[in-house]
């Protein structure tokens, strides 16, 4: 029997009709099995669906502290998604609330992967016109982190980019603030040599390929990218925020005169594909790395589409044994 997907109904900022809304029609149109994790007596009160409802009698809120969050809601959605996991009750867990409460439920319950140091978020980065993303990581799990923890995410990085999205030795790059080895923190040159030496890149099937700098994160100089958790935030933050002011002045500027919108008719059309593929609901959620089981983290205000798109994701990873390549790799890494 196919075990179902764990989705954390609770705790996003858009309430979890959306939520809801996406595991149905992941269900419904793509034949994935799901289970919605939440209070019922407020999932009543949606259409699911007929979709199974595991009950949790409390929420992390986005303003709880992560970890004592968890620490002082046992029963909250999160923390039992994550449970379903560990018991074998569910193949994978989803949840687009309090990231930092998902990232500890699902290494405290689920456990990480055996010689994994720390777990890392990997995000996706569009690039347009060449049919798939850049990977990130880690993007803001580990703020503080040590080189071998940036060399396991090297490899772990590689083994996601090969499973994903059918690569062949992914290019793998460390973000720094020049090309060359003896640029950047006292962090990078550590990490840069590590990375460099033969052997712990190959052997997680990727390609070091040296430093890249932050206007290599959406162009096809590379396919996975490392660095600290506090960098790798500020890089998504700051992509998110520039897109963001990018199309908002771009559509102001279509608005703008009659020639203008007149030439919207035929420019907004023809941009749509472009517009599909930096859609951040198009990629779902970012898949935190190193934990014991397949655990994908959306953004707080996932949309439908975007729950739809993390569910195919998770089930693609089940169904290909991410977890299985991940152990593998580490395994040998250590022996």
């Amino acid at each position: 029997m196919t075990l179902p997907v764990a989705v954390d109904a609770m705790g996003t900022d858009r309430g979890p009709a959306e939520m809801v809304a996406g595991a149905r029609q992941a269900a419904e149109e793509h034949g994935i099995e799901v289970v919605l994790v939440g209070q019922p007596d407020v999932l009543a009160g949606f259409d699911t669906g007929g979709l199974e409802i595991v009950a949790a009698s409390e929420v992390v809120e986005m303003a709880d502290d992560p970890v004592g969050g968890i620490r002082r809601k046992r029963d909250s959605s999160v923390v039992r998604s994550a449970e379903l996991v560990r018991d074998g009750r569910a193949c994978a867990m989803f949840s687009a609330g309090n990231t930092g409460a998902a990232v500890a439920s699902a290494t405290l319950r689920m456990g990480r992967i055996s010689g994994v140091a720390r777990p890392a978020i990997a995000t996706t980065l569009p690039v347009p016109g060449r049919g798939y993303p850049n990977i990130l990581l880690d993007s803001g799990g580990n703020a503080e982190c040590f080189a071998p923890w940036l060399v396991q995410w090297a490899q772990m990085g590689s083994v996601y980019a090969a499973a994903r999205f059918d690569l062949e030795a992914p290019r793998v790059g460390l973000i720094s603030i020049g090309e060359e080895p003896s640029k950047g923190t006292a962090l990078v040159k550590e990490t840069h040599a590590l990375l460099a030496a033969p052997g712990p890149v190959e052997a997680a099937g990727g390609r070091f390929i040296g430093n890249v700098e932050g206007r290599d994160a959406l162009t096809d100089t590379v396919d996975v990218m490392v660095t600290d958790g506090f960098t790798g935030n500020v890089v998504l933050k700051t992509l998110e925020g520039a897109t963001k002011v990018l199309v908002t002045a771009f559509l102001g500027v279509l608005g703008s005169s009659d020639e203008a919108r007149k030439a919207s008719e035929v420019l907004v059309p023809a941009l749509l594909p472009l517009y599909e593929e930096m859609d951040v609901d198009t990629y779902g959620g970012a898949m935190l790395l190193g934990v014991d089981g397949v655990c994908i983290i959306g953004h707080g205000k996932s949309t439908p589409k975007a729950v739809v798109n993390a569910l195919r994701l998770a089930a693609a990873m089940v169904e290909t044994d991410l977890v299985g390549g991940l152990r593998k790799v580490i395994a040998s890494s250590a022996g």
